[in-house]
């Protein structure tokens, strides 16, 4: 059932550590490998967040140009964004399709070596709404187990590729191993739902604040644009963060925004951010964490 009225005009009070108004978390999706392919047993290339994409091969054959761009996610993108944020000691959230990680041993190494949180992005860049519910719960399933063996450190949430199924939160639950899923654009900061009787914690993501939107042409097309957007973002929840908690979620790929020309519009938003008082930079397991202690489920039945 649809809940149009949320937190409504009695938002919650609480505050973040440190007497924050804005948790600030930044999210690294990270799918290179995992997309469609031929490689994959697919029968076609991805199409989705891949550059100038004006000619297609032939249906059924290699798109070696997507292909290329996805490797340079991994292969350059990714290390550029993970050397920024360990450069200034910034939490960072990894969105991990699971097989991705497989493909690159090396990326896998350093997400499990690092103090970064993970969220399984499900076993493939796939979308979930496609698959049927037996398949569905072995791909969640097999997303948790393979990026445990991969880094060494189980997943703590979930998240769907664009959108989840009607079955995904159920086998999110039934499945006992995530504390939150990610599933949802419909709030700004995190509630509970339940789930057969069961209490789940949703943490909202959103895609507008996303990198995607250097790729959607529709206004945010340099670096410049895309600091001033989350600038802009940013200021009106801190105004906001006074009086009630919100949540800023930054959705990154390192094959856009791994670019120099992109991400000098990142490093304008974290200097931005800089020195202030009134955010906390988090990893997404901190502000679920956080949640649960100040806003046990209990509170919203009673």
């Amino acid at each position: 059932m649809r809940d149009f009225v949320g937190y409504a005009d009695r938002p919650p009070t609480i505050r973040w550590p440190n007497n924050a108004g804005v948790a600030v978390n930044f999210v690294l999706n990270y799918e290179e490998g995992s997309e469609y392919s031929i490689g994959n047993g697919d029968g076609r290339s991805e199409t989705a967040l891949i550059e100038v994409n004006a000619a297609r091969v032939p249906a059924g054959s290699r798109d070696l140009a997507s292909e290329s761009m996805y490797e340079y996610g991994s292969r350059v993108g990714f290390w550029r964004i993970a050397r920024l944020f360990q450069e200034r000691q910034l939490p960072l959230t990894i969105f991990a399709a699971a097989l991705a990680l497989e493909h690159n041993p090396n990326v896998a190494q350093a997400i499990g070596a690092s103090d970064w949180d993970i969220v399984a992005h499900g076993y493939r860049w796939i979308e979930h709404y496609h698959l049927d519910e037996a398949t569905e719960r072995e791909h969640i399933a097999k997303a948790f187990s393979s990026i445990q063996q991969s880094t060494g450190r189980a997943p703590s949430g979930w998240y769907c590729r664009y959108s989840p199924s009607e079955h995904t939160r159920r086998l999110v639950v039934e499945h006992g191993g995530y504390g939150y899923d990610s599933d949802a654009y419909n709030d700004e900061v995190p509630y509970w739902t339940d789930v057969d009787g069961t209490a789940h914690l949703v943490v909202p993501y959103t895609l507008v604040t996303n990198d995607a939107k250097l790729l959607a042409g529709g206004g945010i097309e340099t670096a410049g644009d895309y600091a001033q957007f989350l600038i802009d973002s940013f200021d009106v929840l801190a105004a906001e963060g006074q009086t009630t908690p919100r949540m800023m979620s930054v959705g990154m790929h390192p094959r856009v925004l791994g670019h120099p020309g992109r991400i000098a519009g990142l490093i304008k938003f974290l200097n931005h951010l800089a020195g202030r008082d009134d955010v906390w930079i988090a990893r997404r397991a901190d502000i679920a964490d956080h949640w649960r202690a100040a806003m046990p489920a209990k509170v919203l039945a009673a």
